[in-house]
Formats: C-alpha cells, sequence, structure tokens
C-alpha cells in the first residue's frame, strides 16, 4: 500500500521509538525491528494501492497545497489493539481526533479524491488515527507488550507530511 503520512517532531518520534525499543527488548513484536530508513513513527492519513503521480496525476502538488505548513499539536488517548487479524494484534497508540486534525485529514482526502482500492479504514468519518507500535502481536502476548509500554508520551506534534511509494519504497516530502 501507498500512504500518506503525517510525521512527528523529534520529541515525539524519539518517545515512540523508545516504545518500539522496550517491547523489542522484552523479546517482543516491535515496529522498530523494521530497521530501513524510511521507517519513522508516522500517523497514516490515506493508503491505497497506488498514489504515486503517475496514477494519480498531480497528487503531490494537491496534497502539498491542501495540508499547507503542518505544525499540528496532538495528544495519545494510550494504547489500542486492533484486530484479531490474520498475523494476530495491531497495537498502536491511539491519537485524540481534535477539529484540526480531522480538518486536515478531510483536506487530504478531498485534495486525493477518489482512489481505486483506498483503504476504507482512511476515509473520514471511518478514520482512527494512531501510531502503530507492533504488528502481529499474539494474545498472549498483549500483557506483556502493555506492561512495557509507557503510559502516554510527551505531548505529540505533527509536522510534516509525506508520501509513502510502496513499489519503490521511497518517501516524498510534500508539506
Amino acid at each position: 500500500m501507498h500512504s500518506l503520512e503525517l510525521l512527528l517532531g523529534e520529541d515525539a518520534e524519539a518517545a515512540v521509538r523508545a516504545d518500539w525499543d522496550r517491547l523489542a527488548e522484552a523479546g517482543l513484536p516491535s515496529s522498530g525491528r523494521h530497521r530501513s530508513e524510511s521507517n519513522r513513527p508516522h500517523i497514516t492519513l490515506v493508503a491505497a494501492p497506488s498514489l504515486a503521480p503517475e496514477t494519480v496525476p498531480g497528487v503531490d502538488e494537491r496534497v502539498a497545497a491542501a495540508a499547507g505548513f503542518v505544525d499540528l499539536p496532538l495528544t495519545s488517548a494510550g494504547v489500542l489493539l486492533f484486530g484479531p487479524g490474520r498475523g494476530g494484534y495491531v497495537v498502536v497508540r491511539q491519537v485524540v481526533t481534535t477539529p484540526e486534525l480531522l480538518e486536515l485529514h478531510r483536506r487530504v482526502c478531498d485534495a486525493v479524491g477518489s482512489v481505486p482500492g483506498q483503504a476504507r479504514t482512511s476515509f473520514p468519518g471511518a478514520w482512527t488515527p494512531h501510531i502503530t507500535l507492533a504488528r502481529r502481536m499474539r494474545p498472549e502476548q498483549v500483557a506483556a507488550a502493555l506492561d512495557v509500554l509507557a503510559p502516554h508520551p510527551e505531548p505529540l506534534r505533527a509536522v510534516a507530511l509525506r508520501r509513502w511509494d510502496a513499489d519503490a519504497r521511497t518517501v516524498v516530502q510534500l508539506a
């Protein structure tokens, strides 16, 4: 899946990476195990099979204009579990939906327009803003994960927007 993602400020990113490290040190699944340079804590705004300019002409320019300058305070609502799915649970930090965050999401979705295969969970009204901490968590690992995660990270801040191109495995900074 390709995605449009909000990136966190340095302090917020460090807090999430510390959660990733605590999970890994406890022998649990962790998003930090993926060591690619492009792997950063983020909040996915839109996900679809393709958001590349070749398939969605002008997407980068429209999204950048719609997003404007990104500097948005955020608050974590604590840990949330998605699933269980085929691979187990996904452990995330839920992000409180504020009017400003919802408005940014709506503007970005409007700029993208109708994209074939867009994940329904990224549609306005169906979106749950979150930061992924771990995937493929088995039921018996969930309690251990909750024991090692920090109760609440410091206040969060979204400071940038990027497009992840899953085919080329590249990121493009948009705002």
